[in-house]
């Protein structure tokens, strides 16, 4: 049973989401927030596999709630997807730069937010690689943007460097595996390390980084 906290201000939109979940026979409702600092106390006691957060609401938004969450030790397991009105929003950004497992827009199909809900919740991220790419292309390459390398990059072998920057491109491990002319589970070994030298929850995050180090030119 996969269990879901829904975190958004609109009583409405709640409503649409807990009736989608209970509907589901593998899914289950955890708990409603409405702001951000009820959502992190959900959270911290029903350690749900799964948080809906909207970005935009009282008491402290979705970014600092996410963050704090993937902060909280106690809540390894959990994953947060964030839900966004724009799907090139600077709160999207900054958002997976904290640990949100990805994003989807809030006239997504219900079909598609069943799909990520539990493809997030078995450890992926919820990761679109054209959409995700815009997102942090807008804005991790502006011209005004100073690089801010991971303070554990030098850890990487030039290997793993290399298929951090491929992982920032959008790249899946067979298409990494096919450009570096290696194998598919060798590539994922790679992923796998960097991912673990460099604190990443997922591959959402490793985009940010790969960004952020200057290890994709935009």
């Amino acid at each position: 049973m996969i269990r879901v906290l829904i975190a958004d201000d609109q009583d409405l939109v709640r409503l649409g989401l807990r009736a989608l979940v209970e509907s589901e026979d593998d899914l289950a409702l955890a708990g409603e927030a409405s702001d951000g600092l009820r959502a992190v106390e959900l959270a911290r006691r029903e350690r749900p596999d799964v948080v809906l957060m909207d970005i935009r609401m009282p008491g402290i938004d979705g970014i600092e709630a996410t963050r704090r969450i993937v902060a909280d030790s106690d809540l390894t397991g959990t994953r947060v997807v964030v839900l966004t009105t724009f799907e090139l929003d600077e709160y999207v950004f900054d958002a997976l730069r904290h640990g949100a497992s990805g994003f989807l827009t809030k006239d997504t199909r219900p079909a598609e937010l069943l799909r990520a809900i539990r493809l997030v919740a078995e450890g992926e991220a919820l990761l679109s690689p054209s959409v995700t790419r815009r997102v942090v292309r807008e804005f991790a390459t502006r011209p005004s943007r100073v690089l801010r390398p991971h303070p554990r990059l030098d850890t990487l072998t030039d290997r793993e460097r290399q298929v951090v920057g491929l992982v920032g491109e959008g790249l899946n491990n067979e298409e990494i595996a096919a450009r570096l002319v290696v194998s598919p589970a060798t590539a994922r070994t790679h992923v796998s390390r960097a991912m673990g030298k460099l604190g990443a929850r997922d591959r959402a995050q490793l985009v940010v980084f790969a960004y952020q180090s200057g290890l994709v030119s935009g």
